[in-house]
Formats: C-alpha cells, sequence, structure tokens
C-alpha cells in the first residue's frame, strides 16, 4: 500500500533557479518550440513527439546538459528524453542542441515525479538514466533522496520487460542506498556482479576524472526490468 505521506511530499528537485544567462533565456525561447515538450497533466506518446519508431531513453535531472548532450550525439540510433527542472540547465542544453543539431532530443522543464506519474504511460521506455542525483549528504537530509523505494517503484513500470535502469553517484553511501533499493524492487535484476563497470556510453564528466584522479570513487549501478 502506498504512502499518502510520501506522495504529497516526492519531488525530483529542490527549486534553485541559479542565475539564467541571456543567452539561456534565448535559447530556452528559440528551443521550447522546437525540442520543447510543455508539462501537461495527460498521456504523452513518445513516438510522436519524436516523429520515429525508435528506442526511448528518459533522463532524470539532467544537470547542465553536457553529458546528455554527448550521449544523444553518439547515439543517433535512440531517441533521449531529458526532465530537469532548474532553467539555466534546460537552456543550456537547448543551446547545445541547436549547436550540434540533435534531432533525437526533447526536453521537458518540469518536476519528473510529476511527469512521471501523469506523462508517461507504462512500459514506454527502454532505458532510464539518473546520472549523479543530488545526494543530500547530510544524514538529516538523506530523507530527501530522489532514488527511494517507493519512486523506484512507479519508475519501474515505465520501463519495458528488458528494458534497463542505470543511476551512476560519486558518494559511496548513497551507491549502497541505491543498490539495496534496486536489489529489494522484485521487477528487477542486477546486470553486474555488484556494481557495473561504467557503461561506455556514460561519457566521463571533467568533475568525474579529476575526482578519480584524486582517489574518488565513482559507483554505476546497472539493473534490467524482468
Amino acid at each position: 500500500m502506498e504512502n499518502p505521506a510520501f506522495n504529497r511530499a516526492i519531488r525530483s528537485f529542490v527549486l534553485r533557479q541559479g542565475h539564467l544567462t541571456a543567452s539561456q533565456q534565448r535559447a530556452i525561447d528559440e528551443g521550447m518550440p522546437r525540442w520543447g515538450i510543455e508539462y501537461q497533466p495527460q498521456p504523452l506518446d513518445l513516438t510522436q513527439a519524436f516523429g520515429r519508431e525508435a528506442p526511448k531513453i528518459l533522463e532524470i535531472g539532467f544537470g547542465m546538459g553536457t553529458a546528455t548532450a554527448e550521449i544523444a550525439a553518439a547515439n543517433p540510433q535512440n531517441d533521449y528524453l531529458g526532465i530537469e527542472v532548474h532553467s539555466p540547465g534546460v537552456g543550456n542544453l537547448f543551446k547545445l542542441i541547436a549547436e550540434q543539431n540533435l534531432g533525437n532530443l526533447r526536453l521537458i522543464r518540469h518536476d519528473a515525479v510529476e511527469v512521471m506519474d501523469h506523462m508517461l504511460p507504462d512500459a514506454c521506455l527502454d532505458g532510464v538514466h539518473i546520472f549523479f542525483p543530488d545526494p543530500w549528504h547530510k544524514k538529516r537530509h538523506n530523507k530527501r533522496r530522489l532514488i527511494q523505494a517507493p519512486f523506484i517503484e512507479k519508475l519501474v513500470k515505465k520501463i519495458k520487460p528488458g528494458g534497463y535502469l542505470h543511476a551512476a553517484t560519486d558518494w559511496e553511501d548513497y551507491a549502497i542506498q541505491i543498490m539495496e533499493v534496486f536489489s529489494n524492487n522484485v521487477e528487477l535484476q542486477n546486470s553486474a556482479d555488484g556494481y557495473a563497470p561504467r557503461p561506455d556510453y556514460r561519457p566521463l564528466t571533467k568533475f568525474e576524472a579529476r575526482g578519480i584522479r584524486l582517489g574518488h570513487g565513482v559507483w554505476d549501478i546497472v539493473f534490467t526490468r524482468k
């Protein structure tokens, strides 16, 4: 039975808009009509949204979008739907889409939980990426972390059988939590023996490369839907 208090409280973000530059605002104004999808509380036809039949991959919380653009450019056979609430990142990714002419990317600027609940039909996704979600590293804030059992239970329903769920984090205790949440979901099975090696499709960010040089860990957790 779902916890009503959790359902009322869950959010995929905490609003921190940051400074929106003039170029980012212009990119949003120009990009939304071309590659943006407005939030509407009704089912979204992903085939129609992208204008073709192709594998559909969801990314939740793409930040500034640099890695997302790199993934989309390197995998033109797939379509990528990015969800991000923070306007500077949305603007930056629209800018990258325009510069690189990426026809296989669509963006929704809204809370991912509401998009998942109201726009994404069950079994519509071939994969989901959640890369470096906010770790909320102070123990008293751990409850704000996105990857918790009730959220994953909802998300897994949106993935086709055989599709994958890939999370990555550079916080070890969050990696342990993610592994536990994924492992306890009866609809998921681990694609690796424990943590997975970084898949080729996930680019190494400058921040991540610097952390690795300093001896910091990065953990990839990749499960498939049964």
